[in-house]
């Protein structure tokens, strides 16, 4: 199983940016399918972004245009790029690595999680 590492989390006011970086112990390509979730207090935990091994991407609508997720498979690391940043972004935020089961990604292997705090 592979060991997931999150960093680059922190404060920042409104309208800022902050990346994320989630360095894995194994390859990344192996995986079908990479995702970064978010959890809010008092919420359940959402899928903010993913990119499949092929390159593909999705976000959630709330972070569509402001949030850019990529990979760079010989550093085995995947990247969270968040501009725009809002107070309703902040969340402890946790990267995945995944499998594609039938038509549905299904994340195996979690980091411990970045927290990001963002201020009004």
């Amino acid at each position: 199983q592979v060991h997931l590492v999150e960093s680059g989390g922190g404060l920042v006011q409104a309208g800022g940016s902050l990346r994320l970086s989630c360095a894995a112990s194994g390859s990344i390509f192996s995986f079908d399918a990479m995702g970064w979730y978010r959890q809010a207090p008092g919420k359940q935990r959402e899928l903010v972004a993913a990119i499949t091994s092929g390159g593909s991407t999705n976000y959630a609508d709330s972070v569509k245009g402001r949030f850019t997720i990529s990979r760079d498979n010989a550093k085995n690391t995947v990247y969270l790029e968040m501009d725009n940043l809002k107070p309703e972004d902040t969340g402890v935020y946790y990267c995945a690595a995944g499998w594609l089961r039938g038509s549905r990604y299904e994340y195996d292997s979690w980091g411990q999680g970045t927290q990001v705090t963002v201020s009004s």
